[in-house]
């Protein structure tokens, strides 16, 4: 699984975060390590440090917030994904598809009004 940041995805302006280039093993250890972290643990969960997912050039950060913010972030490298805990649970959901079979579809894990997107998407489409 990999994790990279493109700038300018579109013509307003819109970026994106992505985690690509993955199987439904990783996906099932995506979901889990959120399920662990963030939802039974109430601890935030450095993409960076998870064994299955390459950084390309940018680290995350998914994070418990008191509002659903989405994607943050100061210098285009270091990004914060903030969420509710509603909002994780959601994300938990969207993932479920990749969890049971391969799929060539993608999702983007929160519809929030915001800069930066979150796509994930085994082939890197959209």
């Amino acid at each position: 699984m990999q994790l990279d940041y493109i700038h300018n995805i579109n013509n307003s302006g819109e970026n994106m975060i992505r985690l690509y280039n993955f199987d439904k093993s990783q996906a099932i250890r995506f979901r889990k390590s959120i399920v662990d972290s963030i939802i039974t643990k109430k601890k935030s969960l450095y993409l960076n440090e998870l064994d299955f997912i390459e950084a390309r050039n940018c680290e995350l950060t998914l994070r418990l917030a008191d509002d659903d913010i989405g994607i943050v972030t100061e210098d285009t490298v270091l990004f914060f994904c903030d969420l509710t805990l509603e909002g994780f649970h959601e994300m938990v959901t969207l993932l479920e598809p990749f969890c049971l079979k391969e799929t060539k579809g993608y999702q983007w894990l929160y519809d929030i009004d915001n800069e930066t997107d979150f796509l994930f998407s085994p082939g890197g489409t959209w």
